[in-house]
Parts: structure tokens; C-alpha cells; sequence
């Protein structure tokens, strides 16, 4: 069973990590989505971006991005996963893999994906609807629909 996230941390504050991990791969050419992974106190333990582009490789999404660079954990159960969008079915299956036990997406407008799944399998999600997130999405979207619908698996 995960633990609950602290109460005292402010999603608003941990979403602003990555958010600036999405504007710096958005300067990089890739697509701007950014996410950390902190402790349950709000030690920052791993941040990372979308770096398909950057990398060549298809599965260096945000989410896992952050997860790898967090390295080792005993456990997850207390931890938190901060994403500027709604997770994708890869990454919510990393978050229900590893039993994270709190996902804060800044944003679920412009692609939905796992979190509510996450929801309903015990995860606790917060999702802001951040006016940034969004427009940084939509604007990426309208300006690069080819690279977004290669990044979500959908053929044009």
C-alpha cells in the first residue's frame, strides 16, 4: 500500500522542477515535457525531460528520465512523481511498477493519459491543470504534430 504524500510539500513548488526541465528540452528541440522524482520529505532524488529527440531513443520520456537519474531507492512507496502532462501508459506502468506512491501532473488537457488508471489502482494523483503546462504542450503540439504523434505512438 503506498504511502500517502506530506501534506506540508506543495505541489506547486515541486511541479516548478519540472517545468524547467520541459523548457530546457523544448530549447534542446525535443519535446517539452519534464518530471522528478522526490522523497516523501521533498528531497529531490532525480530530475529529467523528454529526450527522444536528443537521445534517438524512444523510451527516454520525462518520467523515466527522472527515475533513472534518481537512481537506486529501497523503496518508492513514499515517493512522489512530478510530471508536467498526464503519464503515458509507459510511464504509469513504471509508476505501478515500482509501487511510486503519489504522481502530481501539471496538466491532463492536452493528452490524458494513465493517471486516473493510477487512481484507481492506489496511487495518489494530483493533477493542477497549470495554464504554463498547457500552453507549452499546445503550442508544441500545433508547431510539431509529426514528432508529438511519433511520441504518443499514434500514426498520422
Amino acid at each position: 500500500m503506498p504511502i500517502p504524500p506530506n501534506p506540508a510539500l506543495d505541489p506547486e513548488e515541486l511541479l516548478a522542477v519540472a517545468i524547467a526541465e520541459a523548457e530546457l528540452g523544448k530549447r534542446e528541440g525535443g519535446i517539452p515535457i519534464g518530471a522528478a522524482l522526490f522523497a516523501g520529505d521533498g528531497t529531490l532524488l532525480g530530475r529529467g525531460r523528454n529526450r527522444r529527440v536528443q537521445h534517438g531513443d524512444p523510451s527516454v520520456h520525462g518520467e523515466t528520465d527522472a527515475f533513472r537519474a534518481a537512481g537506486r531507492q529501497r523503496d518508492y512507496r513514499s515517493t512522489i512523481m512530478v510530471t508536467t502532462l498526464s503519464p503515458c501508459w509507459y510511464c504509469s506502468g513504471l509508476v505501478r511498477q515500482f509501487n511510486i506512491g503519489a504522481i502530481v501532473v501539471g496538466e491532463s488537457v492536452t493528452f490524458t493519459g494513465g493517471h486516473e488508471w493510477l487512481r484507481e489502482n492506489g496511487v495518489d494523483v494530483t493533477v493542477l491543470r497549470d495554464q504554463h503546462c498547457i500552453d507549452l504542450m499546445a503550442e508544441f503540439i500545433e508547431r510539431r504534430p509529426a514528432l508529438w504523434h511519433e511520441d504518443i505512438g499514434v500514426a498520422e
